[in-house]
């Protein structure tokens, strides 16, 4: 009886260990949705552009501007939807220093432009941080950012694809999310977030 008891002892001990390794993994935070495809509640809108809710996404293609999330993160996971043409010009910003000033200057923009003069920082790369190589094309079709910001590095994921990989900088620790509207047709259908 001695024995069993010692066993299950042991037994719970070591599911007890297993539950607390598999908790402190990478992420300790769940998913919250930023923008569901029906409601930009979470969300201020900054510039003229024509953001609009139509068939689950939210949506532009007209004047310029931003839509900031209300909230403000540090060490994060950014899960994006987005459509865009090929001629869009859009991005999604992280941790926006000033939210009522949005700029690669104040912000960290990963990128959405297939048409970007330069393409070492289009689609895929984070304007002045880290380039791409080659360049991802993403218009014309449904798209998945994955952008991960824990301390001073970065990873971008562009539909199961790395484009940027541990990169480094410190200038903005924390800030709020924004979705670019610059030019083309761009959509975004989900965003969600969680804490690392």
């Amino acid at each position: 009886m001695k024995r069993r008891l010692l066993f299950a002892a042991a037994l719970l001990l070591t599911a007890t260990a297993l539950t607390c390794c598999a908790s402190s993994g990478k992420t300790t935070g769940k998913w919250t949705p930023l923008f569901d495809g029906s409601s930009l509640d979470q969300w201020s809108q900054i510039g003229n552009a024509n953001w609009h809710v139509a068939d689950s996404a939210v949506q532009a293609d007209q004047g310029n501007g931003f839509l900031v999330s209300k909230g403000v993160y540090t060490d994060f996971e950014v899960q994006a939807e987005f459509w865009v043409d090929d001629k869009a010009n859009s991005g999604v910003f992280i941790r926006c220093s000033d939210s009522a000033t949005v700029t690669a200057a104040n912000a960290y923009e990963v990128n959405i432009f297939d048409q970007r003069p330069d393409p070492s920082y289009g689609t895929g790369a984070i304007v002045n941080v880290a380039k791409v190589a080659p360049m991802p094309k993403a218009g014309g079709k449904w798209n998945v950012y994955e952008i991960k910001a824990q301390g001073s590095t970065f990873t971008v994921t562009l539909n199961g694809v790395r484009t940027v990989d541990a990169a480094q900088d410190a200038k903005h620790p924390s800030g709020n999310i924004a979705l670019q509207y610059g030019a083309g047709i761009v959509k975004f259908r989900k965003v969600q977030i969680r804490s690392l």
